[in-house]
């Protein structure tokens, strides 16, 4: 359908749909101290928001950015010796026992399926050679992806006044971790069979929301229930956080469902034919649009800003710009 209307659009018809942006600054804190955001993966586009800049601890999600930087950075097929410090380690574990080996792609799916405490600790030694100088990278790579309201004290989530992050910050990380196609085989795991350990993935929404595909439960008594989640539909990734919710399996399989119900993601293809001043045109590549289902939007084709380009094509929403791109002469 979006392909014929721009077909017809390209004589000079009008369409009807709608890009949805939200307006920035438009996002009011909850009272109830939930947070809630859900973003479309490949623009980054808010959905679904409540809460979204509050700084909140947020458990055993910390371990996306652990599971990234291994996954970014180490040889998974490395086989290692389980350092002294990484034995016993507080809270959720997968047993790791003094001087046990073990493959680090083990230990990367011990960590994102189990959220194995210990398994943090044994990658962050690892991979920095101690915890401490991984902490430090966390923080790096936090500030490289712009997630400027998160600091982390350890790999794993365990409880401290200065480990925190927001929701829009976690999201953000999780969409990015999700573009690595090692972090995404090991989160989408339902049940992982390795070359020393096996393990079956706690996160339940992979079995019940129809596309599922990650990402990372989380659960401490001062973050309470945490979920981090994401789920694909027809060329449609919904990314959604959730932080200090009791019911976050309920709750993030209706915000993901929610956003598919509304939203789709159409393409105008470089193979789309447009018209100015009496000369064809059309973009150099094709062009993911994010749609809101129903509306109406306005195309409008004039004068470039590039001298290269014959062109530009910019679509309006409610006489806001919200997307704008060259048109160049077809040969």
């Amino acid at each position: 359908m979006f392909k014929k209307f721009l077909k017809v659009f390209a004589i000079g018809i009008c369409l009807a749909l709608i890009i949805s942006v939200p307006a920035a600054g438009t996002v009011k804190a909850s009272a109830d101290g939930v947070a809630e955001i859900a973003m479309e993966l490949e623009s980054g586009n808010i959905l679904h928001a409540k809460n979204i800049d509050s700084k909140m601890p947020m458990a055993s999600t910390t371990k996306i950015m652990t599971a990234l930087i291994v996954a970014e950075e180490c040889d998974l097929s490395e086989v290692i010796t389980v350092p002294d410090i990484a034995v016993g380690v507080e809270g959720s574990s997968i047993y790791l026992k003094k001087g046990e080996q073990l493959s680090v792609k083990d230990l990367l799916y011990g960590l994102m399926l189990r959220s194995g405490n210990d398994a943090a600790c044994a990658l962050a030694v690892h991979h920095s050679g101690s915890v401490e100088k991984f902490v430090d990278r966390m923080n790096e790579r936090a500030k490289e992806l712009g997630a400027d309201n998160t600091h982390c004290k350890n790999p794993s989530g365990l409880p401290d006044d200065e480990h925190y992050t927001t929701a829009r910050d976690l999201c953000n990380i999780a969409r990015h971790a999700m573009k690595n196609q090692t972090f995404k085989e090991v989160v989408s795991t339902r049940s992982y069979r390795g070359d020393f350990r096996h393990f079956l993935n706690k996160n339940k929404l992979l079995n019940s929301l129809d596309g599922a595909n990650g990402v990372k439960t989380g659960y401490t008594k001062k973050a309470g229930r945490c979920l981090v989640s994401s789920a694909e539909r027809e060329n449609m990734d919904v990314v959604c956080v959730v932080l200090n919710c009791y019911d976050m399996y309920e709750k993030s399989a209706a915000i993901i469902n929610g956003c598919f119900a509304k939203y789709s993601v159409e393409t105008i293809s470089s193979d789309t034919v447009f018209e100015y001043n009496g000369r064809q045109c059309a973009l150099e590549g094709d062009c993911r649009i994010l749609v809101e289902k129903g509306k109406d939007i306005k195309f409008i084709v004039c004068a470039p800003d590039d001298g290269n380009a014959l062109a530009k094509l910019e679509i309006y929403c409610e006489n806001n710009l919200i997307f704008s791109r060259n048109l160049y002469t077809i040969n």
